[in-house]
């Protein structure tokens, strides 16, 4: 079995490539880091087929001050965190065979407010909305996607200081293997679509959407 690993140079990234060659699978690893960029569309044309694929990159603008977003901070979370996402399946809505799975790194930030980074939330909720109304028509051609949304964990994500103030105010932080755990979950599910919740103490969670109000 064959997958592949989005970010996987990063603390999350890594625990998930460990994870998956535990289970067995051939993991080719992409990163900015060893020179593939999640934002290039152009790199994915060169993607091939894989049975799993765990689209795990994104990145924090720093900040929560929306007067202070620079043009650079808020289009390198848009290439990276949804970009990254759309241009990936997209390219592996074209390569992959019947039976394999997409599984997405968004957060708890899309499905709640995140204060810290409004710009940071932005793109997961809308990488949560993409997993949930692209799923059907990945379905049609036998291609499951789900969505893993874990709380605060411990990576280089964050800088220290920032992970001194989470747990100042009571936040315990994942740990990266937390995070591969609720990814294999996901994975594990025959559903599609769906968002697991990762949470400190708990088992990865299916996060029940309530929907809106019908008309009258």
């Amino acid at each position: 079995m064959r997958a592949l690993v989005t970010g996987s140079a990063g603390g999350i990234g890594s625990a998930i490539v460990a994870r998956l060659r535990g289970e067995g699978f051939e993991v080719r690893e992409l990163d900015l880091a060893s020179g593939f960029d999640v934002g290039d569309s152009e790199a994915w044309e060169h993607i091939g087929s894989v049975e799993l694929a765990c689209l795990n990159a994104g990145v924090l603008t720093g900040g929560d001050d929306l007067a202070t977003l620079t043009d650079a901070q808020y289009r390198r979370a848009l290439a990276v965190n949804v970009d990254g996402v759309v241009f990936g399946v997209r390219r592996l809505d074209r390569v992959m065979p019947k039976g394999s799975a997409i599984v997405v790194t968004a957060s708890l930030a899309g499905l709640t407010p995140i204060p810290d980074d409004p710009i940071y939330g932005l793109t997961k909720h809308a990488v949560v909305g993409f997993v949930r109304s692209v799923a059907p028509q990945l379905e049609r051609r036998g291609i499951r996607i789900q969505a893993v949304c874990p709380g605060w964990a411990d990576t280089g994500l964050m800088t220290d200081e920032f992970k001194l103030e989470l747990r100042g105010r009571g936040f315990r932080l994942l740990r990266p293997e937390d995070v591969a755990e609720g990814v294999w979950a996901a994975y594990r599910s025959e559903g599609t679509g769906e968002a697991w919740v990762v949470q400190p103490g708990r088992e990865p969670l299916l996060y029940e959407f309530k929907g809106v109000p019908g008309p009258r």
